[in-house]
């Protein structure tokens, strides 16, 4: 009776064609992060390249499954922006994902390919409207903040990082996606200043002035989120941070 090798080995077969395609967008991203700047730092240029790179992202650590969430990117200042299309998988887009539009009424602009925006676009309008630096945002399903707002129980800011990107949560109550009360009451919540909201039952929406710092803020709510939950399971609340830190300088970024 012979010897099985090695699990990593005798799988190697089969995995090499059923992984092809996900293989091929991993080395498609690689090249696309390398192209876009230098080896260890954000992807820099277009703002549909940062968004693609921001998407595989995401996916792969496990803040959104399937078609769920959408981003958008806009020039500083811009009365424009760049929106993931309707049902585009985060982990699957390219400059095509992306319709072109005015945030002051809603117009698309020079939709030569004939898909329509994501169906939370009124969210991203809003958040634009309401907080002109904001150059991006992601709306995201995050599982560990989405099951604590079930819960009814906050978030809490367990590390200096998470004060840093995160710096305060806002939650807001529950209106089924796509209404026109999502955007408006998240504008409302992020007006003075908040960058990040629960929409409860729904997911989060974080706010940065470039998509790589809205990125960190997703990453660092969710690492809140799960050490929340873990120390409740532990039946130990995470005590708040010292609130004369959360009010100094690094918490404002």
């Amino acid at each position: 009776m012979g010897v099985l090798p090695p699990r990593s080995l005798r799988h190697r077969h089969h995995r090499r064609s059923s992984d092809a395609a996900a293989q091929a967008r991993d080395q498609e991203g690689a090249s696309l992060a390398v192209s876009g700047g230098a080896p260890g730092h954000y992807l820099t240029g277009d703002l549909r390249d940062q968004l693609v790179h921001a998407g595989r992202a995401v996916v792969r650590a496990g803040l959104v499954v399937g078609s769920g969430g959408n981003f958008s990117a806009r020039a500083p200042g811009a009365d424009e922006c760049w929106v993931t299309a309707a049902g585009t998988w985060l982990d699957r887009l390219d400059r095509g994902s992306f319709v072109r539009v005015r945030i002051s009424d809603g117009a698309t602009l020079d939709n030569s390919v004939g898909v329509a925006p994501s169906s939370e676009l009124g969210l991203h309008l809003a958040l634009y409207r309401a907080r002109p630096d904001a150059g991006a945002v992601m709306h995201l399903h995050p599982q560990s903040v989405l099951l604590l707002d079930a819960l009814a129980e906050p978030i809490r800011l367990a590390t200096t990082d998470h004060a840093f990107y995160v710096r305060e949560v806002a939650t807001t109550p529950f209106v089924p996606p796509g209404r026109p009360e999502v955007g408006e009451l998240a504008a409302s919540a992020c007006a003075d200043g908040v960058n990040c909201v629960v929409l409860a039952r729904h997911g989060c929406a974080v706010i940065a002035d470039s998509v790589e710092l809205a990125h960190k803020r997703a990453v660092n709510l969710e690492e809140a989120a799960r050490l929340t939950y873990s120390a409740l399971a532990l039946g130990r609340p995470l005590p708040a941070l010292p609130t004369d830190w959360l009010q100094g300088p690094g918490a404002t970024a």
